[in-house]
């Protein structure tokens, strides 16, 4: 069940409870400056002196004692066990754009969970930071300015078709599916255009590309 509970006009920084860089939350926030927790994010963002706007989950990763720190005014409990906070926290968000800082690195299980979740709730953009690379659904058809050479890793979550422009190795022709063809470790030539059928298929790209894709995706 969705129920709404963040509507911004400004894009919106989602904390979970990983292991983010030390910048990454500076970063995100400069760019995205509205802070929601997902949970036990709400723990990270008070040792990192950020009170979240909203905390939202079924609090099971976050402390009695973070949670005394927070106003009520800004927790949203969701109880059900069906699913993850990060699904919980992103079908409650209406902005432009979230920026998922937190879900993926640490345990192997839970990043796939967190890229289920991009292809279940694509209605909203959302962009997961890690280390080196940005990850994000490709729901549209979605130009980026990249260099040649960059590396332009594409993952079906469904069997898709799509059609490209600017990659090393093209994507017309091609059935993309999870337990077949995929397209990881691809190249670019230049500028990049992708064109899909339908949901399914995740890309990642180099972090320093963050402000140019988020441009990308609420134009």
């Amino acid at each position: 069940m969705k129920k709404l509970i963040v509507d911004e006009t400004r894009p919106v920084t989602l904390l979970g409870g990983g292991r983010p860089g030390p910048q990454d939350l500076e970063e995100s926030l400069s760019l995205a400056p509205v802070l929601v927790a997902a949970d036990g994010g709400a723990t990270l963002a008070l040792s990192f002196g950020k009170m979240p706007e909203a905390v939202i989950g079924d609090f099971d990763s976050i402390s009695a004692q973070s949670l005394a720190q927070i106003p009520q005014s800004h927790q949203f409990l969701i109880s059900e066990q069906e699913t993850t906070d990060f699904d919980k926290a992103l079908r409650a968000i209406k902005a432009p754009i979230v920026l998922g800082v937190g879900f993926l690195g640490g345990r192997l299980d839970h990043q796939l969970a967190a890229l289920n979740v991009l292809v279940r709730h694509a209605e909203q953009p959302c962009i997961l930071l890690s280390e080196h690379e940005i990850t994000f659904h490709v729901s549209r058809p979605l130009e980026l300015d990249l260099k040649q050479g960059d590396t332009v890793s594409l993952f079906p979550l469904s069997a898709i078709r799509a059609k490209s422009e600017g990659l090393e190795w093209p994507l017309e022709g091609l059935l993309l599916e999870p337990d077949g063809f995929i397209g990881t470790s691809n190249r670019a030539t230049g500028p990049v255009r992708l064109e899909v059928e339908g949901p399914g298929l995740l890309a990642m790209i180099p972090r320093h590309y963050l402000q140019e894709l988020m441009r990308a995706l609420i134009a």
